[in-house]
């Protein structure tokens, strides 16, 4: 088995942090839709303004709605610049397969750009990972 990046929301702008929220990031239901980042999904966060990265979940949220919450909250500012990452864990055969999706986001948090990354099979030309040409 291995975890492959599956899907990303590229530059999302944090327009929100609740410290006393139990933990999650809440996400633009058109955001996750676009990505096929599900609810409730694990997901990393990374932050571009100041480095840091974690994981939590998913909750679906309003128009616009990019939210840290509980502890994560600590860890960004309003206004910072983040990446959402999620991944798969498949066989072998499947990760050849992947091509993930990144749904790059303007300042206000809409679908700037939606673009697809080649499989590893499609860069290869193999069918499986120990294969050579």
């Amino acid at each position: 088995m291995r975890t492959i990046w599956c899907s990303k929301l590229h530059g999302a702008t944090v327009t929100e942090t609740n410290l006393h929220y139990e933990g999650s990031i809440t996400l633009d239901v058109a955001l996750l839709a676009a990505s096929g980042i599900l609810p409730n999904e694990r997901v990393q966060v990374v932050n571009v303004t100041n480095g840091n990265r974690l994981e939590t979940y998913v909750i679906p949220g309003r128009q616009g709605e990019v939210c840290l919450n509980g502890p994560a909250a600590r860890l960004t500012a309003v206004g910072d610049t983040v990446h959402v990452i999620a991944y798969c864990t498949v066989s072998d055969d499947e990760a050849l397969q992947i091509a993930p999706v990144t749904v790059k986001l303007g300042s206000d948090n809409v679908v700037q750009e939606t673009s697809r990354s080649l499989s590893a099979k499609s860069i290869w030309g193999i069918d499986a990972p120990h294969e050579t040409q």
